[in-house]
């Protein structure tokens, strides 16, 4: 299968384009080591925040990464409204997952925050999400 989804990526193999439950970040200790040790990329309104996987935490299996996603209460009252940019939120690391799985040598925890009241629209969340993790894959290889 060809794939491009945008010039600067496009890929000759399969794509596996799921967010399975196995990848989706769920454990407390993990979510209170992120907010406790975690560093954190933005591209406005996004910010990622991740930190390295331990193997002792439970949450930690073969996935190279696990995926969560959040949206202020602060900048939306209607819980619809917060679910809806949940979803894009999902579906855009969903799409881009790749550039992520392609530069990570080491497990890690990410949570995704959607962090302005603006109502961007899902080619504006899906094109900042991949500046987003273009950034977070400079940061890996600025720390190497």
């Amino acid at each position: 299968m060809y794939l491009c989804i945008s010039k600067k990526y496009c890929h000759f193999y399969k794509m596996n384009f799921t967010y399975p439950k196995t990848e989706k970040l769920k454990s407390k200790i993990t979510i209170d080591l992120l907010f406790s040790k975690g560093k954190s990329v933005s591209k406005y309104p996004l910010r990622l925040v991740f930190v390295e996987s331990d193997y002792d935490i439970p949450e930690a299996s073969e996935q190279k990464l696990k995926m969560g996603v959040s949206v202020s209460k602060k900048y939306f009252k209607h819980a619809v409204d917060r679910n809806y940019f949940k979803r894009v939120l999902r579906e855009t690391y969903r799409l881009n997952k790749h550039i992520l799985i392609d530069n990570l040598g080491k497990k890690y925890a990410f949570m995704f925050f959607y962090q302005t009241k603006d109502r961007l629209s899902y080619e504006e969340i899906n094109t900042k999400t991949i500046q987003l993790f273009e950034k977070f894959v400079l940061h890996l290889k600025n720390e190497e």
